[in-house]
């Protein structure tokens, strides 16, 4: 990069980030509430994975979000995974998903034994580019009694996971019809997307079945969390099933009807989630007003450009992403950044390029290896928009 270009994103950072230092990616915030309520749910002793807190968190995702069945798990890897149960992938099945994710979207899938399937992305929502998705499945798949199978592997394609990247909702209505029209079950990452919309709707209404994080790094956080979200009543309770280790109720008898899993969010995780989930829209605003700031801050500079929110979607914009000419760009400025306290990051590594899953079936990754190489994740607190209150 250009000393001059690495100099002047130094100082709109610098200007727009004063001190302290070390300014971190995303942290998150804590208040009086968040603390009122953790301290009665530690009162009350009901900390384990029952408690009213877990009940009252997993309702207020549901009003929150509009789909009317939230199952609260330890963790987004959870409810993931449960997600992939509930919509059939077994060993040696293979599962859509795009490259350029974080590593938690392809681990659960490997966890069963089934094949990761990487497909590419599309430059303007960073979601998986649904016409890419189509011309691939169209020429390297096949339907058998109704099941899409890989030509080349011979394996059955189950499953359909887009990430909604960085918080921008893809590109869901063609994601469904692709999903339809090859028998595919849809499951939407939401990890990152809490609080963002497409269309007026919610992210993870056009998907079967929906995982979300509430990680310390995500918009709200219980610490560690996540859940499961869906439409279809049966699939929620099975899914609470499953994540209960899939105990038979009894008072006192321990008889499980099948494997399960101890995935059930504590109830002292879920007290915070309730108190951070009040603070929702305060933190959307804040983060709204950080992405509008770094844009008209950014504008300035003709060789750099500040990935925006899609058309028809509003995001609860979790990074803000920063486009750099070249992928030669991308180290200095980071190496600079960091020297100041200023902790901006890559795009995660492609799926595709880690060792672990070099060999696994994929599609063209143009877009999601470009993406990578030029782009740089800006420090996205909410507390950092200028005139934020926490």
């Amino acid at each position: 990069m250009p000393i001059t270009l690495t100099a002047d994103i130094l100082a709109i950072l610098r200007d727009l980030l004063p001190p302290p230092r070390p300014v971190g990616l995303h942290e998150p915030l804590f208040g009086e509430r968040d603390k009122a309520l953790t301290l009665d749910c530690l009162e009350s002793g009901w900390v384990s994975s029952v408690g009213q807190y877990v009940d009252r968190f997993e309702q207020g995702l549901a009003d929150y979000t509009g789909i009317p069945h939230a199952v609260a798990t330890v963790n987004g890897t959870a409810a993931l995974h449960t997600c992939l149960l509930l919509a059939g992938v077994q060993r040696d099945d293979e599962v859509l998903l795009p490259a350029l994710t974080f590593v938690g979207t392809a681990n659960p899938v490997a966890a069963m034994g089934a094949i990761p399937h990487f497909v590419d992305s599309a430059y303007d929502t960073l979601g998986v580019d649904p016409e890419a998705l189509r011309q691939h499945l169209k020429y390297h798949t096949e339907q058998r009694d109704g099941v899409c199978y890989n030509r080349r592997s011979g394996r059955p394609i189950r499953a359909l996971v887009v990430v909604h990247v960085m918080g921008h909702v893809a590109d869901m209505p063609a994601l469904r019809r692709i999903a339809d029209d090859y028998g595919l079950k849809l499951i939407e990452d939401a990890a990152e997307a809490l609080g963002s919309f497409r269309d007026d709707r919610h992210a993870g209404h056009w998907g079967d079945l929906t995982a979300l994080s509430f990680n310390g790094n995500k918009i709200i956080t219980t610490g560690g969390g996540g859940a499961l979200l869906t439409r279809d009543a049966d699939l929620a309770r099975r899914a609470k099933h499953l994540t209960t280790t899939a105990k038979q109720p009894h008072p006192w008898a321990f008889d499980h009807d099948m494997v399960g899993y101890n995935y059930r969010l504590p109830n002292l995780n879920a007290a915070l989630g309730c108190a951070q989930l009040e603070q929702l829209p305060q933190r959307l605003e804040q983060k709204r007003g950080l992405a509008r700031q770094y844009a008209q801050a950014f504008a300035a500079l003709n060789n750099v450009a500040l990935h925006a929110e899609p058309e028809g979607c509003r995001s609860n914009h979790w990074l803000n992403l920063l486009l750099l000419p070249d992928e030669t760009d991308r180290e200095p400025l980071l190496t600079a950044a960091h020297a100041e306290g200023i902790l901006m990051r890559p795009f995660w590594t492609p799926l595709h390029r880690l060792p672990m899953y070099q060999g696994m079936p994929r599609a063209n990754l143009v877009v999601a290896d470009q993406l990578f190489a030029r782009g740089v994740c800006l420090p996205s607190s909410a507390a950092l928009a200028q005139g934020a209150v926490s």
